[in-house]
């Protein structure tokens, strides 16, 4: 196989891996040695391919996702309705968060990419004697979402208005998430 080639399909491996490939791997599965890998590597990024060095091997540069955070309100009822559309445009819901007066912001972690995921959410709180962070401020909340692109956030943020889901920002909150033309939209 020509060098050409090899690289060829050393991009190929490293765009489909899902973990850093170590170097003996690379060099094994292309029989060649581990300096040829590294000096493969080197014209790969003289190239212009955003190839990373990990301790546990190379790995590509992933594309950082767009990110939009939306305010909304709905009841507990809603609320497998709300988070189910985030992952159906295909977003990935990062956190829960409030806004209140005395505490300020209070963030949690969430991560939810499928129905499957947000089921379970759903189901931890209904078996539980915990509420949801958004109980906190009489249902209005906010959620980090991260999507491939800015149309997938343009639609989400539009079915959230359709659906009645997206909240009109106060004065007393901090920061205006939006666009200026989004916040005239919704008014």
């Amino acid at each position: 196989m020509s060098g050409e080639k090899r690289r060829e399909k050393m991009l190929e491996l490293l765009r489909s891996a899902k973990n850093p490939v170590s170097g003996a791997s690379l060099a094994q599965t292309f029989a060649v040695s581990r300096q040829v890998i590294v000096q493969d590597i080197a014209l790969l990024r003289a190239q212009k391919q955003e190839i990373i060095s990990t301790y546990r091997g190379y790995m590509m540069k992933k594309e950082t996702p767009c990110q939009r955070i939306f305010k909304v309100h709905h009841s507990d009822e809603q609320m497998e309705e709300e988070l189910n559309l985030y992952v159906d445009f295909g977003g990935r819901v990062e956190d829960e968060f409030v806004y209140h007066k005395v505490y300020d912001v209070i963030r949690v972690e969430m991560g939810l990419k499928s129905r499957r995921e947000i089921k379970e959410y759903i189901e931890k709180l209904k078996s539980g004697t915990s509420k949801s962070l958004k109980d906190v401020t009489s249902g209005y909340h906010y959620h980090t979402v991260t999507a491939e692109s800015e149309d997938i956030l343009d639609q989400i943020q539009e079915e959230l208005l359709k659906r009645g889901f997206l909240a009109e920002l106060r004065d007393y909150e901090p920061i205006n998430f939006w666009k200026e033309e989004d916040t005239q939209r919704q008014n």
